[in-house]
């Protein structure tokens, strides 16, 4: 088992269409996991979410997430972060929204849906997540 460089890490997390598990905090302290399509911008992940979801309430309220993005086959391996979120609703940023929302689905769903998709979701009450690690923890080849 070794722990992966930072380059390795960024690598593995935009390799294919691995899906990411964010957790967040509910208002009464519970936990809530959900999947998220993703990107990266540099060192940040970059994400979209309804504002009245669950985790839209609760990055809203709470501004730090973690998330873990993992490779079930063996070897086996994962990334998980921790850090602080930002974000801007799609109304207030819209060509902003439309070009994260655009590359997201280009990973996706494929550069062919990718303009539909990311017109569907840059709107009035999607917000466009920014999140900035301040922790990470990774490890490749987990049976070495």
């Amino acid at each position: 088992m070794s722990r992966m460089s930072a380059e390795e890490y960024r690598e593995f997390l935009m390799e294919g269409t691995r899906t990411a598990m964010l957790a967040t905090v509910r208002k009464d302290g519970r936990p809530h996991v959900a999947p998220i399509w993703f990107v990266m911008d540099g060192e940040d992940i970059i994400f979209g979410t309804g504002r009245n979801t669950v985790k839209g309430h609760a990055l809203r309220r709470e501004g730090r997430v973690a998330l873990s993005v993992d490779d079930p086959t063996p070897p086996f391996a994962f990334v998980m972060i921790e850090g602080n979120v930002s974000y801007k609703d799609c109304a207030d940023a819209p060509e902003e929204g439309l070009e994260w929302a655009t590359r997201i689905a280009a990973r996706y769903v494929g550069e062919d849906r990718a303009e539909a998709f990311g017109r569907r979701n840059a709107v009035a009450g999607e917000l466009l997540v920014r999140l900035t690690p301040s922790k990470v923890v990774s490890q490749n080849d987990m049976l070495a």
